[in-house]
């Protein structure tokens, strides 16, 4: 048995996902927006950032931690805070002695919609349907939600090569 929590990083909204990997099959657990106030310093929006994660560690208690690998955005300042934003996730993670498993958003789509290119839609739908929820998440609760989806799929060998970093 394993309890991920996927992360969909922001500096504005970062979702989160639980998920439980039973005997090959994925339950949900939760799922939620961490909201930041964007007229706030941006190291404290960071701060409610990590301070959020914790709680949710603490609150679901996963065995593994999967996030989205940045892209690269024409707003290169953008691009930054969002790299920062995974930072301060991340290391909530690695605090709580969890390994990371960091994954591509092609690849989140491919293994959730069985399309890389996958409108943000489709994936919506198919997390709805994969973990038999009766409404659809956010929008960005759902994105984390695929991914902790594409890390248990990982899990269960059904995708491609995972990179797992962290310490014990």
């Amino acid at each position: 048995m394993s309890v991920i929590l996927g992360i969909d990083p922001g500096s504005r909204v970062t979702g989160y996902g639980v998920v439980e990997l039973v005997s090959g099959k994925l339950y949900y657990q939760g799922s939620g927006c961490i909201r930041t106030d964007p007229e706030d310093l941006f190291p404290n929006r960071l701060k409610v950032i990590y301070d959020s994660v914790t709680e949710i560690i603490n609150q679901f208690h996963p065995t593994q931690f999967a996030i989205e690998t940045p892209f690269m955005d024409k707003n290169a300042s953008s691009a930054f805070k969002l790299c920062h934003a995974r930072a301060a996730a991340m290391m909530a993670g690695l605090n709580a002695g969890l390994y990371i498993g960091e994954y591509s958003p092609r690849l989140v789509k491919q293994t959730v919609a069985g399309y890389g290119n996958a409108e943000k839609e489709q994936v919506q739908s198919m997390v709805v349907k994969i973990l038999s929820l009766s409404d659809c998440p956010q929008s960005d609760a759902a994105d984390a939600l695929a991914i902790a989806i594409c890390h248990g799929n990982t899990l269960k060998g059904l995708t491609g090569r995972k990179v797992m970093v962290g310490f014990n």
